[in-house]
């Protein structure tokens, strides 16, 4: 039962995560970022797999770098489920910063080891666009994990 309360607190998180970073985008009218897509392309490059020709390979990048965000988001929040039933409660001012750390650090990670970006040469403006939808992601996935309780 806790997999699944992290489960569903994690697509609740995601869901945030997505509605944040898409108001973000239409505020400041930004474009999307081409981060989840070069790390798709890195990923399945390097694993050999083929996923098609110049006209449906770039679709399928995006389409494998959009559910790769859904595969973290989802992640992370069974992961807060399962440590949650042997560990036990953290109120949601502690839970929501690391759960967002926690799903910054595992989509930040790969993209910087496969050499997609590079977090030091990032400015704040940088900075806060992928740091304030993290934080949003984890105090949803926390209060509706706690709501589900």
């Amino acid at each position: 039962m806790s997999l699944t309360k992290g489960l569903v607190a994690g697509a609740a998180g995601t869901v945030a995560l997505n509605l944040t970073t898409y108001g973000d985008m239409l505020l400041r009218g930004r474009g999307p970022s081409d981060v989840p897509t070069r790390v798709a392309d890195r990923f399945v490059d390097r694993a050999g797999i083929g996923l098609g020709d110049e006209e449906t390979g770039p679709h399928r990048e995006e389409a494998v770098g959009a559910l790769l965000g859904y595969v973290t988001g989802l992640g992370v929040g069974a992961a807060y489920g399962l440590l949650r039933r042997r560990r036990g409660a953290l109120p949601d001012w502690v839970a929501g910063p690391l759960l967002g750390a926690a799903a910054m650090v595992s989509s930040d990670l790969p993209a910087t080891v496969l050499g997609v970006t590079d977090p030091t040469s990032w400015d704040r403006t940088s900075w806060v666009s992928d740091l304030v939808p993290h934080l949003v992601y984890g105090f949803a996935t926390a209060s509706v994990y706690e709501a589900l309780r």
